[in-house]
């Protein structure tokens, strides 16, 4: 049995809807990645140099990341000596089945939630990433589950922040524990976490103020907030994840690298990667940074936002591929 027909059976009908929102979410990538790759192998007689380069052009303009690029290429230089490959379509399931060992990582990785008691979830990043509809989303999903979920509005600085947050809480059902514009972020989080703890909450949802990762002051406040709530919730947050724009490419890989330097990081939120023709990024993400991906953004809908699952993500991606194989076999 191929590889390809494998992978299209490992897909039960139950993970189907999750599947077509991948699909869906990454239709630009597909467009501008696999098809342009489909192309190149049906067009190309010979591997030779000028197929090396174009493979590698396609590769690195999706942001898959230029070192990952280069060791997929110098992977599959070794396997055309070895098996003395000379049609370029034969390199299709190699090339794909060597971008998923590098997306499989960690499967599945879900939440940490506490053993017991309150779970508290501390979400980063600079504006305009998402940060604020990731907890809305991300509050609906739990509240679906029948989970008791409360909202902290730890972004005082943005004008108009607190508001937004009241809108998604509104739209949710869920509260938010709030001060007046320009108070100080910690005292929030401390006001959330005994409301939280008063009611019996059982996740407490934290946005924070955009920042950029070489504002010192604005980092001193961040590490202020982890101190209150670690006094609080010793073993909390029990999340610290970054949000990313999946839009801006390489340079939230950047992003990435230099947050998680300072701040405890335990996972990534990939926002608006239906809006992007460079969802390679999940790729270099995954290979460079010691970081699972925990969610990624599909769509404007509430339940758009989706736990990161790498068999789904290769499946939308490569469809393609795994229909034409799988016929084939």
């Amino acid at each position: 049995m191929s590889f390809f027909k494998r992978l299209r059976e490992s897909i039960s009908s139950k993970a189907e809807a999750v599947t077509n929102k991948f699909k869906e979410g990454l239709a630009k990538t597909r467009s501008a990645f696999i098809d342009r790759m489909d192309d190149l192998f049906r067009r190309r007689k010979k591997i030779d140099e000028e197929f090396y380069e174009e493979l590698e052009e396609i590769m690195i303009g999706a942001d898959v990341g230029v070192n990952t690029v280069m060791e997929l290429i110098d992977g599959l230089r070794a396997e055309v000596k070895k098996r003395r490959i000379e049609d370029p379509q034969e390199l299709q399931p190699i090339l794909s089945e060597r971008l998923i060992e590098l997306l499989r990582g960690d499967e599945k990785v879900g939440l940490r939630y506490a053993d017991s008691g309150l779970t508290v979830i501390l979400f980063v990043g600079v504006n305009g990433v998402g940060k604020t509809t990731t907890i809305g989303k991300l509050a609906h999903q739990m509240k679906s589950e029948g989970k008791k979920v409360l909202l902290a509005a730890g972004d005082t600085f943005r004008a108009g922040a607190i508001e937004q947050l009241e809108m998604w809480g509104q739209r949710v059902g869920v509260d938010v524990i709030k001060q007046s514009a320009g108070s100080d972020p910690a005292a929030v989080m401390y006001d959330a976490i005994q409301a939280a703890k008063s009611r019996g909450v059982d996740v407490l949802l934290c946005d924070t103020a955009g920042r950029l990762q070489n504002k010192v002051n604005l980092m001193e406040e961040l590490h202020k907030i982890y101190r209150v709530i670690r006094r609080e919730i010793p073993d909390a947050p029990h999340e610290a994840l970054l949000v990313l724009d999946a839009t801006m490419g390489q340079n939230a890989l950047q992003q990435a690298k230099l947050f998680g330097d300072k701040t405890g990081l335990t996972g990534l939120v990939l926002t608006k990667l239906d809006g992007t023709a460079k969802g390679g990024i999940v790729v270099a993400i995954r290979q460079e940074l010691d970081l699972p991906v925990k969610f990624v953004g599909l769509g404007e809908k509430m339940d758009d936002l989706q736990p990161f699952d790498s068999e789904q993500f290769v499946n939308a991606l490569f469809t393609k591929w795994a229909s034409a194989e799988a016929e084939k076999a």
